[in-house]
């Protein structure tokens, strides 16, 4: 279900929005991490800086979802974009999946500034990340026993991803289980019995 068989051209002709949130989100890091006069001035215009956000900063509510603090922190959530999101893509729609991802990262960066405190700052795609495991929960939910593979596979990684969440060190605590809720919500209005039917393993 989730093992990546395509191989590079189909994968982008098959997925196209996951693969343009990658090419983004790899390529805004590179951008930001080249030892080039203001590259490093254009990933702080980017950072989620509530202090800033409440001088009227606004941008800073939707940025932080495509900057990274360090390749590890890219690569972890790009990784998790590249499986999970082309299912995602593919059972939910194109435009929906797009949907799903940009309101869990910008909704999880929202709740950041309001509840993160004056000198809270925050970068990272871990709140899109956590709307696609919201999402597929809406579809376990929905879907119930009709598909073992996808509840026995989502609901440890979910569970895993949270206590994980609460376990490491520097972590955006209120982006994560934001963009998971946002995540449910919207898969909620989105999958309907007549969509999941039609839902190919």
């Amino acid at each position: 279900m989730f093992i990546r068989r395509e191989n590079f051209s189909q994968y982008i002709r098959l997925y196209p929005f996951v693969t343009t949130l990658l090419a983004l989100n790899i390529l805004i890091f590179i951008a930001t991490s080249l030892p080039i006069h203001g590259s490093r001035y254009l990933y702080y215009m980017g950072v989620g800086i509530n202090s800033l956000i409440s001088e009227g900063e606004w941008w800073r509510l939707v940025t932080p979802m495509f900057l990274h603090a360090g390749l590890m922190h890219l690569l972890f959530n790009m990784f998790s974009l590249f499986i999970f999101g082309p299912e995602l893509e593919r059972v939910a729609g194109k435009a929906r999946f797009l949907t799903i991802y940009l309101l869990s990262g910008i909704f999880a960066n929202v709740a950041s500034f309001f509840l993160g405190g004056t000198d809270f700052a925050h970068v990272g795609a871990s709140g899109a990340i956590f709307g696609i495991f919201g999402a597929f929960g809406a579809l376990v939910y929905y879907t119930k026993n009709a598909f073992p593979q996808l509840r026995q596979i989502m609901l440890p990684i979910i569970v895993i991803s949270v206590i994980m969440t609460f376990l490491q060190p520097g972590v955006n605590v209120i982006g994560h289980i934001a963009g998971l809720i946002v995540g449910f919500i919207i898969g909620l209005s989105y999958f309907s019995p007549k969509r999941i039917v039609s839902w190919r393993r």
